[in-house]
């Protein structure tokens, strides 16, 4: 079964979002992100639109990894997400 990269859908002015992208990086996961503040016009509007469909609140960072939908820095929960033990 082929798993899809995890998205993730943050800001580039946001300390958090920054943080899932170290944490992604330094599990050595391929993925997808998008700044969204860098976006504009219908391109903007159609992301935005993805989000809330993840996460009504559409608040950063929102991470989709296959099914599971993460809102926020949560190491763990993301790890976990990933199949990644987070013993040791």
């Amino acid at each position: 079964m082929e798993t899809e990269k995890p998205r993730l859908y943050a800001l580039s002015t946001c300390s958090h979002c920054k943080s899932t992208k170290k944490l992604l990086s330094e599990c050595d996961v391929e993925y997808d992100y998008v700044e969204v503040d860098d976006l504009e016009g219908e391109e903007r509007k159609a992301i935005l639109a993805d989000i809330k469909e993840l996460n009504p609140r559409c608040s950063f960072p929102t991470i989709k990894i296959n099914e599971t939908v993460i809102v926020g820095y949560k190491e763990n929960e993301i790890k976990e997400a990933l199949g990644i033990n987070n013993e040791g």
